[in-house]
């Protein structure tokens, strides 16, 4: 992924020191080869300089400097950098370097750079960084204009970040996050040719995802299936042993977090919603007991799959409540014969 790597390198700085904070640049940054901000031994500069030296000229010195400043070494920031991806959920990413230089275990995948770009740019001091077109950043007292090396940003509609990389090995990368409307995303690049190809191709991708897809709102789509559901199937459920046989149904958890999703445009008109609940239950019943699934399909095409869970406590019947029930049926036959 090349330099693309700088994305976890500058999240990992962000979270661990203070970007006010001078440091002195050793000769192992200043000796870093490939892109660079230009540093040289001795050098004075602050972690937040060199974050953009880092994101907008894609220094290799600059990665170094920061990794050494957190931890160290850069060894140690690249445990730093793993521990991250491992908290992340990033199973196939590994990282050996702050900088990206080819290396035969340095490596991730399109979808899990993207996922580590969307929690990167939750952060609004990374956000601010890789969205800035030209910066001045303070090398000894002297000002160093930087421009950023990301051509997408400022000349394609929407574009506000993210980071391009190249090596011999990883060829050209680009990753971009683009906003239009209320759409917001996050498009990967990786392995082109040229940069033009690079290019060609974050665009016809960007375009392709703002002409094809909508954003839909499931919760909603869902909870209007549920109440109608419910409203027409009130006596669904027998409930064996149980002092009632109404059963509140609700999905779990997971809906909240899939609320509204992307879709095609030519799959909304055809959304299907299918239950699958088994009608005939035994107590006693607990809330957040498994019932069974709702899924969500489009021309026989299943988009989501949903647990229906319980939301009601059914408790067993007891010796004493089968009396009860007794004596309660006896009365109403009983006023049923004298009226």
């Amino acid at each position: 992924m090349a330099s693309t790597t700088k994305i976890m390198t500058a999240t990992v700085v962000i979270e661990n020191i203070s970007l006010d904070k001078t440091v002195e640049i050793s000769k192992k940054a200043a000796g870093t080869g490939g892109s660079r901000l230009g540093l040289k031994t001795g050098d004075k500069i602050t972690i937040r300089d060199l974050l953009y030296g880092l994101l907008l000229r894609s220094g290799n010195d600059a990665a170094v400097a920061l990794a050494e400043a957190v931890s160290g070494s850069v060894p140690e920031f690249a445990n730093l950098m793993n521990q991250k991806a491992q908290e992340l959920g990033l199973s196939n990413t590994h990282f050996e370097s702050p900088h990206g230089l080819d290396s035969e275990n340095h490596y991730t995948t399109a979808y899990e750079l993207a996922i580590l770009t969307d929690y990167a740019l939750k952060n609004s001091t990374f956000l601010n960084i890789v969205g800035t077109k030209n910066y001045t950043v303070t090398i000894n007292g002297y000002p160093k204009l930087l421009s950023n090396t990301n051509e997408l940003l400022g000349n394609l509609n929407g574009v506000y970040g993210v980071k391009t990389g190249f090596t011999n090995g990883a060829n050209r990368c680009l990753v971009t996050s683009c906003k239009r409307g209320n759409m917001d995303i996050i498009c990967v690049v990786l392995g082109a040719d040229t940069k033009k190809f690079r290019t060609k191709d974050s665009i016809n991708l960007i375009e392709y995802t703002f002409k094809n897809f909508e954003y839909f709102n499931v919760k909603d789509f869902v909870n209007s299936f549920l109440e109608d559901w419910k409203k027409n199937n009130p006596n669904f459920f027998i409930v064996d042993k149980g002092l009632s046989n109404y059963v509140d149904i609700n999905l779990d958890s997971s809906i909240e977090k899939t609320s509204i999703i992307p879709i095609k445009k030519d799959l909304v008109s055809d959304l299907k919603i299918n239950i699958n609940v088994n009608p005939n239950l035994s107590a006693p019943l607990k809330k957040g007991d498994f019932l069974g699934n709702l899924t969500i399909s489009s021309q026989n095409q299943t988009i989501l799959n949903f647990n229906v869970i319980s939301n009601s406590n059914i408790e067993k019947l007891e010796p004493l409540d089968y009396l009860l029930r007794f004596f309660k049926d006896y009365t109403n036959q009983l006023e049923s014969s004298l009226f």
